[in-house]
């Protein structure tokens, strides 16, 4: 039987962090390419936008960024209630619990027309919120894997404490923050092409990436 230690560890592997920074990457690209041009995870520029809607007096235009601002408040209010409720269950991790919430939201998704747009934007927003709260660390390194932003700054700030210090750890981090960031876009680029190739269904890649997380975190930490 796998401990829960050893899922915590799991849970911290840069394998499971590949997994989901492509899943991040991917599901950014598809929600502007495929549902009207809103971003799932970056909500800085959802609030750009809307800013500026509202500065135009374009009210129903406005709504379509309102709606992923709110679902990504809910997603991260409710993780917290997962995590509360679950954190002692044995059988299964309650950060596997919000990967499966993940995919099913994102199987719905992909069956929703153009016309549901606004609550497919919804849907990824809540998704994504929930990864972001739930996987805050790889490696012992804190790391986001559904933007960037952070691991941008990070890196560069690691990268020129290396210089400063010649710390081979600075330069690991470094290089973690890198890497992530690498990934991140080349599952934006996946994105773009799955979403002109399959349309509203190129989601589901997203969330078999999810599902390949859930069951790793299977995985026992001495046996990767």
């Amino acid at each position: 039987m796998v401990k829960i230690k050893a899922r915590s560890q799991m849970s911290e592997s840069l394998l499971l962090a590949v997994f989901l920074t492509l899943a991040g990457g991917f599901q950014d690209a598809y929600s502007y390419n495929c549902r009207g041009e809103v971003f799932a995870n970056a909500q800085t520029g959802n609030i750009v936008l809307l800013g500026q809607n509202l500065a135009q007096g374009s009210w129903q235009e406005a709504l379509h960024y309102i709606l992923p601002l709110g679902a990504f408040i809910s997603g991260v209010y409710v993780t917290e209630w997962v995590h509360h409720l679950f954190k002692e269950y044995q059988r299964l991790h309650w950060r596997q619990m919000v990967l499966c919430t993940e995919a099913i939201l994102l199987a719905v998704v992909g069956l929703l027309p153009q016309s549901a747009n606004m609550l497919a934007n919804g849907l990824m927003s809540f998704a994504c919120a929930m990864q972001v709260n739930s996987f805050r660390k790889f490696r012992g390194i804190p790391c986001a894997t559904t933007m960037c932003i952070g691991n941008m700054r990070s890196a560069t700030e690691m990268l020129c404490r290396y210089h400063i210090t010649k710390d081979r750890e600075l330069r690991r981090r470094c290089m973690h923050y890198y890497f992530v960031i690498l990934v991140f876009a080349l599952g934006a680029a996946a994105g773009a092409l799955m979403s002109l190739w399959l349309g509203e269904r190129a989601i589901w890649m997203a969330g078999g990436l999810l599902l390949g997380g859930f069951l790793i975190m299977f995985v026992r930490e001495g046996e990767r």
